[in-house]
């Protein structure tokens, strides 16, 4: 707003009209005058004070607009240390102004379209780039690098041509993997395995948040990765897999930071390349092996079906493969659906990863098929009815969103080897029903995927009481509106129908 107008409306002497016209032509006159400072030379803890100011003044779109150019973009730039391709971070006095300067351009950059263009124009992205590689190994910066990496985030949301310029020019896919190894002080046992230190510490907050910021612009760098992507890219997808494999078996400061990291994590490895995904499990080493050896001995001897999967030391292993990461999966599905809110967003992803995983690894799949439908015990209750991770995803099978009802009800089908019969073993006929139409199911048979034989799992209480079943039954409504097999239901309408000619 210039002078004239805001005169123009100080005159007309409304109250509330000239508080905001004063307010916001004061807020537009100091960020003018905070930045007609930062190009002086003025002592460190005055250019801290003045960005701190613009910080929160930037976060108003109304004060932004007349002060969002290329000269004001420009000086935070170049005290963001982002202009210097040689410059080093040596002066740790300067490191507050870095961390304002990024803060500002978060902001900015958010809040303006103006800002988001001049972005493009100052090739913001590769300087970005080139500040975390000054960054690299350097533990004492995390705030530059977690605001560093919190810009690159928001320029990747915000422009599908800079997720393009990061995977493929600045080669963002190995950078920010190899930030995300530094943030979780990663040391490699094997080409994909990490040391796990489960009696470690706990991720500091700094390390949790950079390593957060991290996986958000990971994201959008591989968004369309697991539709389309090279043979080449493979090894550095399982790189990045088996960092993911080992954020999901650490934890952050507290459990609400773990779960936003773990989360975050099953997001990146949605976009993983399914066939990389077998990083996730390996094989067991010979100290392990002897460990598993020795607990399957202890197990009774009438505990037979339940040996394959053994727990010891922490380590979950099933038929001599480390599951540790599937399980903290399966873990993670189970406490969001005891969350009761927020399925879409929050269930959906690590529903559809393990119902992936499973399609395409038959390890996964028996293992979670142990885990989620054990050999059937309990033929009394009804399949929904019940506390264990399969009654849950039953009664998700029949839930009012349809893409939350779908996701959970192809994940069964998947464990089930996409068999009716056995589908229908363990979900029942009515809450399979919607899955078993839209596929044209409903007289039996099997989905288009092709898996491997099982041996037979069924109990001695299934085989009971298998014979005695009615897996589908006819069903109409009496005269009061209630539910009944259609042959009760036809009688009732019958003596109805006589009655009312006796009257007649």
């Amino acid at each position: 707003m210039d002078e004239e107008r805001a005169l123009y409306i100080v005159r007309a002497g409304e109250a509330g009209a000239i508080e905001r016209v004063l307010r916001d032509y004061s807020d537009k006159k100091l960020c003018e005058g905070i930045f007609k400072v930062l190009i002086k030379d003025i002592p460190t803890t005055c250019q801290v004070s003045c960005l701190e100011v613009l910080r929160i003044l930037s976060r108003d779109k109304k004060v932004l607009v007349p002060v969002t150019t290329k000269e004001n973009m420009q000086i935070l730039l170049r005290l963001a240390k982002l202009n210097e391709l040689d410059d080093s971070l040596e002066k740790v006095s300067e490191f507050p102004v870095i961390v304002e300067s990024l803060k500002c351009l978060c902001n900015i950059v958010f809040n303006s379209q103006m800002a988001q263009q001049l972005s493009l124009e100052l090739n913001l992205a590769a300087k970005l780039c080139n500040l975390l590689r000054k960054c690299k190994d350097r533990k004492f910066i995390n705030d530059i690098k977690c605001f560093d990496l919190r810009l690159l985030f928001l320029l990747s949301l915000l422009h599908t041509d800079i997720r393009s310029q990061l995977r493929y020019e600045l080669q963002g896919l190995p950078l920010l993997t190899q930030v995300l190894e530094s943030a979780f002080s990663i040391k490699w046992t094997d080409e994909y395995e990490s040391a796990i230190d489960h009696n470690g510490p706990p991720l500091s907050p700094q390390e949790t948040d950079c390593a957060i910021e991290a996986l958000k612009a990971l994201f959008n760098v591989t968004v369309d990765s697991w539709k389309v992507h090279k043979e080449s890219d493979s090894h550095q997808f399982r790189v990045m897999a088996a960092v993911l494999r080992h954020c999901l078996l650490i934890v952050g400061p507290t459990e609400d930071k773990t779960e936003e990291l773990h989360s975050n994590a099953v997001n990146l490895l949605s976009n993983v390349p399914v066939s990389c995904l077998d990083v996730l499990i390996c094989p067991l080493t010979h100290e392990e092996t002897a460990q598993e050896a020795t607990t399957l001995d202890e197990l009774p001897s009438n505990k037979t079906a339940e040996k394959e999967t053994v727990l010891k030391n922490n380590t979950m292993v099933y038929n001599g493969m480390n599951m540790e990461a599937i399980h903290v999966l399966l873990s993670f599905m189970e406490k969001r659906i005891d969350k009761g809110s927020s399925y879409r967003e929050g269930l959906t992803p690590v529903l559809s990863l393990l119902t992936e995983c499973s399609r395409a690894h038959r390890n996964i799949r028996k293992f979670l098929k142990d885990q989620v439908l054990p050999p059937l015990r309990d033929v009394t209750n009804r399949p929904e009815v019940g506390s264990t991770v399969r009654n849950k995803l039953v009664r998700l099978m029949t839930h009012v969103d349809l893409g939350v009802k779908q996701i959970a009800a192809e994940f069964l089908f998947v464990l089930c080897k996409e068999r009716v019969d056995s589908l229908l073993k363990y979900t029942g006929y009515g809450n399979a029903a919607g899955l078993l139409a839209a596929r044209g199911l409903l007289a039996g048979g099997r989905g288009d995927n092709w898996y491997s034989e099982d041996e037979d799992t069924d109990t001695e209480e299934y085989k009971n009481a298998k014979p005695k079943e009615e897996l589908l039954k006819p069903m109409g409504l009496k005269p009061d509106g209630t539910i009944t097999p259609l042959e009760e239901a036809l009688n009732q309408y019958s003596v109805i129908e006589e009655t009312s000619s006796d009257t007649d």
